[in-house]
């Protein structure tokens, strides 16, 4: 875990600059860039697919982010409440915790409103740019 936390810091450090002005707009394209997939394909359950794993993805990356020492306890709370959108989305998704499954008809409308309301998450939920960049970095690297 050290190792990694190391080669995390170092991505950061490295990328840093590159990304600085970029790391709120490079989760947003990754959301919006799924969401193209999603108009690309045909089947339905490859559309599904290609959302569930962009939301696990995400997901992924936060809960990381979610127990290192890197984060404060305000990021910390940003992070949380991210993840709780996120899994509303996903939930809405798969039909759980008492939301209707999106019908396969709705997929491709669903992508743009995922984009857009993660959109809107951002702008309400506070995380700091270093914090961003290290999602946008753990997300690079789970894909």
């Amino acid at each position: 875990m050290k190792a990694q936390l190391a080669v995390l810091t170092f991505i950061m450090f490295v990328l840093y600059l590159p990304l600085n002005a970029g790391g709120k707009g490079e989760l947003q394209k990754y959301f919006n860039d799924a969401s193209k997939k999603v108009k690309l394909t045909e089947n339905a359950s490859d559309k599904r697919e290609i959302l569930s794993k962009s939301f696990q993805n995400v997901s992924n990356a936060l809960n990381m982010l979610s127990g290192s020492v890197l984060i404060s306890k305000d990021e910390s709370i940003g992070i949380d409440r991210f993840k709780a959108a996120l899994q509303e989305k996903q939930d809405e998704l798969a039909g759980l915790n008492g939301y209707e499954r999106v019908s396969d008809e709705q997929l491709n409308s669903f992508s743009d409103y995922v984009v857009q309301d993660m959109e809107q998450a951002d702008e309400m939920i506070t995380i700091s740019v270093v914090t961003l960049l290290l999602i946008v970095i753990l997300v690079a690297l789970l894909v």
